[in-house]
């Protein structure tokens, strides 16, 4: 069955699965999702801290 995504709690635990493997980079991407999709600012500062890292979006 393929993983949905439809929480934060989803790309969190997507994010802890990619830092596992050793891919940062992916791990920070779902990380800054899973803040985006967290309505509490502390929350999200706080999931963001566990994947530090500068932002690798491309907006555009």
């Amino acid at each position: 069955m393929p993983q949905t995504f439809d929480r934060a709690a989803d790309y969190i635990d997507a994010a802890r699965e990619m830092a596992a493997a050793g891919r940062p980079a992916l791990a920070r991407l779902l990380a800054e999702e899973a803040a985006d999709r967290t309505p509490d600012a502390d929350t999200a500062a706080r999931i963001l801290a566990e994947f530090p890292g500068p932002s690798l979006r491309q907006e555009g």
